[in-house]
Order: structure tokens, then C-alpha cells, then sequence
């Protein structure tokens, strides 16, 4: 539905956005992370046409950002950082001028409408006025807004940004929700959000791209099974961390006092194994009373870090 291909832009003598290529198939939701300046916002709206791309090449739903903007247009729902609204108008009435804009009338415009106001939760809300709602609402309107035209492809910048706890998990539902019928690019800085709501990730920072693939897999890239605790209490505990030190596929261990009688092993794997059968039950046989046995794995903020800590290394080299 997405294909980027080595697109790139300068404003002025400023690279924002270096040689970036990915692809979003059918149904995905996919989400755009990076820091804060990383260039999400200027590929989204390159994306969009809402701004030339310097070069490259990208398609969205098979037509051209260059040559067919209107086409990617008509068949893209994008909602922006900063939501643009008409405040002093009605929500209904703000739903119904964007759809006249876009081409729609009659029964088929009351019929979007009817179905973005349910999707997004605004029945309730419908003869409101925009300046008297709240952030979180104000966010929904721009999504039924987005919705409108039936796309096959939302494209949602920083969907939740302002928002607070309980608005964030509302939203969180209802753009899971709508990957069941669109195909979603997510942009985001916040990590939390985006293990929550996507199953792939494309990671940029420096304009550059640092990562494309599935959570799962880049968690793995970070190393191995990530790193087994175990709490238990017992004799001899440099004897208990020597003989886990002994077992296939560790690593190496520490052990540190911990509350009671209770010592915490940290064990470190070797590769992919997963070592905590074989530590609790070793435990268990040297008479050791366990408290705690678990695998703490690395985390999507662990892999992002390292990452843009090494573009932001060549980025100083070059």
C-alpha cells in the first residue's frame, strides 16, 4: 500500500530526510518512530503531498506522490500533528463542509458521516461546538474528519499527543480498531504507545533509517533471551552462582544481597538460550528456597536508544 524508495529532502542546504526506503503492505499497522527532529513529520508529508520530495520515489495505495498527488489524495486519510479545525462551527457541520470538500453530497455524505461519527465516538458530540471540547475529542474529530473519505490508507501524525492517560487508551483502541478495514502509518516519538498499538516498527533518526521489521525481531537484535533474575534463599550462594556460571548457555552472573535471607542472581545468556529451567531447577536441587525466577527481556527503549546513540555517532563522524 506504502512504497518509499531512497526518498529524500533538503530544505536549503539542510538534510532532513537521507535516501529513506520502506514499505507498508496491506492491513498493517505500522508505526514511524523516532526522536523528536528525526524527519518523521517531513516524510509523512511527503508521503501525503503535502510538500516535493527532493528525490526518490514513493507510492501510496499504487499512485505517485509526484505525478498523481490527487489521486494520493483522494485515497489517503491523514490527520496531522496539530489537527486543523474550524472552532466556531458545530462538529456535524465541520464533518459535512470537509466532505463537501472532498467531493461527496447526499445520501453518500450523510452516510460517511454517520459511520466516521460512530467509529470515532462522537454521536454524543455531534452538536457541539469544536472550541468547547476537550483535547481528546478535538483529536477525534480530525480522525472522523480523516475517515470521510473511506481511504484505503491512514497516515496519523502524533495521534496522541496532548492527550492524557485515559484519552491515550481510548485512542490506542480506536486505531486498533481501525486496522481492522485501513491500512495505518503511525507516527510517533513515544514507545510505550507504539509496542501497544503496532506490530511492525520503521525507526529514523538523523533523517536516516536505523530499523525496519517486526517488534519481535528487533528486540531479539538487542541479544538473546535478555537477562534471567532469580531470587532465592540458601547456603553457600558464591557456591549456588559458580555452579549457574557452570550451565550451558550462560554467560556470566552476579549475585548482590538481597532483602532477608534472600540473594538475586542476575544471569546474562549466551545467544538465544533460555536458561531459566535449568537455574531452577538447579537451585531447587541444592535446597534453595526460590522466591522469584523471570526473564527480564529488552525492551523496544533499550533498542531505540542504542540506535539513535550510533546514528547520532556517525552523524558527529561525518
Amino acid at each position: 500500500m506504502i512504497e518509499v524508495q531512497d526518498l529524500t529532502k533538503y530544505y536549503g542546504s539542510r538534510l532532513a530526510v537521507d535516501g529513506v526506503s520502506f514499505q507498508v503492505d496491506e492491513g498493517e499497522i505500522v508505526g514511524l518512530l523516532g526522536p523528536n527532529g528525526a524527519g518523521k513529520t517531513t516524510l509523512i508529508r511527503m508521503l501525503t503531498c503535502f510538500m516535493p520530495a527532493t528525490s526518490g520515489r514513493a507510492t501510496v495505495n499504487g499512485f505517485d506522490v509526484f505525478s498523481q498527488s490527487l489521486q494520493v489524495r483522494q485515497s489517503v486519510g491523514y490527520m496531522p500533528e496539530s489537527v486543523p479545525l474550524y472552532e466556531d462551527m458545530r462538529v456535524e457541520e465541520y464533518l459535512r463542509f470537509r466532505g463537501e470538500i472532498k467531493g461527496l453530497g447526499g445520501d453518500a455524505l450523510r452516510r460517511r458521516m454517520g459511520d466516521a461519527i460512530e467509529r470515532c465516538q462522537l454521536s454524543d458530540r455531534r452538536r457541539q461546538i469544536i472550541a468547547t471540547l476537550s483535547k481528546g475529542y478535538r483529536q477525534r474529530v480530525g480522525l472522523a474528519e480523516s475517515l470521510l473519505g473511506d481511504p484505503k490508507v491512514l497516515i496519523l501524525d502524533e495521534p496522541t499527543i496532548g492527550l492524557d492517560p485515559g484519552q491515550i487508551r481510548e485512542a490506542r483502541r480506536l486505531i486498533q480498531h481501525l486496522g481492522e478495514r485501513h491500512t495505518v502509518l503511525l507516527s510517533s516519538h513515544i514507545l510505550h504507545e507504539v509496542e501497544q498499538v503496532c506490530s511492525r516498527i520503521v525507526m529514523i533518526s538523523g533523517g536516516k533509517l536505523v530499523a525496519d521489521g517486526p517488534l519481535s525481531e528487533l528486540r531479539t537484535g538487542i541479544g538473546g533471551q535478555g537477562t534471567t533474575l532469580l531470587e532465592a534463599a540458601g547456603d553457600d550462594a558464591e557456591g549456588l552462582k559458580r555452579a549457574i556460571g557452570g550451565l550451558h548457555g550462560v554467560k556470566s552472573v552476579s549475585a548482590e544481597k538481597a532483602e532477608g535471607d534472600y540473594t538475586a542472581f542476575r544471569i546474562e545468556s549466551q545467544g538465544e538460550a533460555d536458561v531459566r529451567q535449568a537455574v531452577g531447577e538447579l537451585a531447587v536441587r541444592r535446597g534453595w528456597r526460590v522466591r522469584e525466577l523471570h526473564t527480564q527481556r529488552p525492551t523496544l527503549e533499550e533498542f531505540f536508544i542504542r540506535k539513535t546513540a550510533e546514528q547520532n555517532l556517525r552523524g558527529r563522524a561525518n
